[in-house]
């Protein structure tokens, strides 16, 4: 299965590099291949031990909550039950909005604050987070080498290395560099099929690279530019985590900043920001492009974001369009047996 996935990946990748599209549509085409660090290349055995890790509720201190919990494949790889804010250990709420997994292989920062850069620094946080899985890595690599299963599967896909810290993290991030998208209707239209979107998602394709400057932020095939900003979702001072990238360099630039979040597969996944805010993607268009929730006593809010007086019909016509980039759930078989 998992060798399928990795051919999968590619086929689709190639496609989406296809010679036919044309030259100012190619930039929105997804990359042949998924990028990956030298120190830990993908295997199929790495790929299916992070699978299992990914579901399994024992790496939780209630055994109750996974990785897939805030972040599943059936709820466009959110959370599980849709809240503003993630839900955690024993009922605890966090103070954020849990982000989408997808394409966070070609992200080059990690968490909403971008306080990390790669999967592997990651995937062991909300392990140990108290307010998500309150797992101390003491308590649970002991754990895992107590379960013959795990021992094998963590041998074949590090021979000698064992379960530590390090093996963990290269395995869930493994699995996690193959959550990707799949191609949607906008990428069949971007491929030469003129009919594969509506003419009021192409109004809104307009819209978005033109008058509403979406693109600004949302540029690129994952529809992010991988960078931060402040979009005035607060009127004035701002205090804990929404004070974002702030907190972890005290830089004026970085007050309230947070990350420009993938649009792909964005459907799946309301509610919408980094405090959970928008319910839909009419609002998210709505603040976004017209001046921020708040327009007046915003700290350091982004220059992108002013109003560009869109009209109802514009925002509808934006919201079909985001509709395009939406496309069928990537195909996983989902365990529901694990390593004893």
């Amino acid at each position: 299965m998992i060798k399928k996935l990795g051919l999968t990946i590619l086929v689709i990748g190639l496609l989406l590099s296809c010679v036919n599209a044309s030259d100012d549509m190619s930039k929105w085409l997804r990359p042949a291949e998924v990028p990956q660090p030298k120190d830990n290349k993908l295997t199929p055995e790495k790929i299916e031990l992070g699978k299992l890790l990914y579901f399994d509720v024992r790496l939780s201190k209630s055994e109750k909550i996974s990785c897939a919990t805030c972040h599943h494949p059936k709820k466009g790889w959110s959370d599980v039950n849709p809240t503003p804010k993630a839900v955690g250990h024993n009922g605890a709420v966090g103070p954020r909005n849990s982000p989408v997994v997808l394409n966070t292989a070609y992200q080059n920062r990690q968490f909403w604050d971008g306080r990390v850069k790669t999967l592997e620094q990651q995937a062991l946080g909300p392990i140990e987070a108290d307010v998500e899985m309150n797992m101390p890595l003491t308590t649970l690599i002991p754990k895992l080498n107590k379960i013959k299963g795990y021992v094998e599967l963590f041998e074949k896909a590090f021979p000698g290395e064992g379960i530590t810290k390090k093996t963990l993290a290269k395995a869930i991030a493994s699995f996690e560099r193959t959550v990707v998208s799949t191609i949607s209707p906008f990428d069949r239209y971007a491929l030469g099929n003129k009919d594969a979107i509506s003419k009021k998602a192409k109004k809104g394709f307009e819209l978005f690279k033109g008058k509403a400057h979406c693109v600004d932020c949302h540029d690129g095939f994952n529809f992010t530019d991988g960078s931060f900003h402040n979009i005035g979702l607060k009127d004035g001072e701002l205090h804990g985590k929404d004070l974002g990238r702030y907190l972890t360099k005290r830089r004026a630039a970085w007050y309230g900043v947070m990350k420009t979040p993938t649009l792909r597969d964005v459907t799946k996944s309301s509610p919408y920001f980094h405090d959970g805010s928008a319910a839909t993607l009419h609002e998210v268009a709505h603040i976004c492009a017209n001046g921020g929730r708040f327009k007046h006593n915003v700290k350091n809010k982004s220059t992108y974001i002013k109003d560009r007086e869109l009209s109802r019909a514009e925002i509808s016509q934006l919201v079909a369009f985001m509709n395009s980039l939406e496309g069928p759930d990537m195909k996983l078989e989902i365990p529901t047996k694990f390593p004893q």
